[in-house]
């Protein structure tokens, strides 16, 4: 098996799909790729870092932790995500903690390369530009959830995020979601979180399949 290196590495994650050959070798030079265990923490929240951080495999969570203790999840990330650049951008610590789900495969970018990169590069800069757009987006949605919408409503957006269509009006939510995470990324107990979740399946919104996937029947958006 062909042994890959990092410049085949970075040329496989789209954010540095628009660097020109010689910058792409550069960044290949610096890059580090560093595997993180399950449930390992790769940046923690209050702490600094001073890199950009490319997920090449596995799965990561993004989490912020409330008063005693108590954790929310903010987000999933998949393979060719990336995290870390608000910390490199105004100097502050990180906003939270990414923790490995599963065993996670990552490059890692320090800050001198990465603001080396942004200013002779007009494309990447205006991607992380896109992304920190995008994440703030999902912020807002999150603080309307919370705001706006009863459990049933947050337990329904939360299911519909992480869903794919499947055809015939059907989604599928191919990973095991586990109710405590479901609570986690609502703002709910878990107990409750299971009352919602039986009730959906009652109604024959949603099926629970042998695998752990969830099938979305109906459609949730108007709970």
């Amino acid at each position: 098996m062909t042994m890959l290196t990092n410049l085949d590495l970075i040329r496989r994650v789209p954010l540095f799909s628009m660097l020109t050959q010689s910058q792409a070798a550069s960044v290949a030079e610096t890059v580090v790729k560093r595997r993180f265990k399950r449930g390992e923490m790769i940046v923690e929240q209050g702490k600094k870092t001073n890199a950009l951080f490319i997920l090449l495999n596995g799965r990561a969570r993004v989490i912020t932790t409330a008063g005693k203790n108590r954790e929310v999840i903010l987000a999933t990330l998949q393979p060719s995500n990336y995290f870390g650049e608000m910390s490199l951008i105004d100097n502050e610590p990180h906003s939270a903690t990414v923790r490995a789900e599963v065993q996670t495969d990552v490059l890692m970018l320090d800050r001198t390369e990465f603001t080396r990169c942004l200013p002779e590069n007009s494309s990447m800069a205006y991607t992380i530009m896109r992304g920190l757009v995008q994440r703030l987006r999902h912020a807002d949605r999150k603080i309307e959830s919370l705001a706006l919408l009863d459990v049933y409503g947050r337990v329904a957006r939360a299911l519909l995020e992480f869903a794919v269509d499947v055809g015939r009006g059907r989604l599928l939510i191919r990973e095991k979601i586990s109710r405590q995470d479901i609570a986690k990324m609502v703002g709910a107990s878990r107990e409750m979180v299971s009352r919602v979740m039986k009730d959906l399946e009652e109604r024959g919104l949603i099926q629970t399949q042998d695998n752990g996937a969830i099938l979305i029947v109906e459609r949730l958006d108007a709970l």
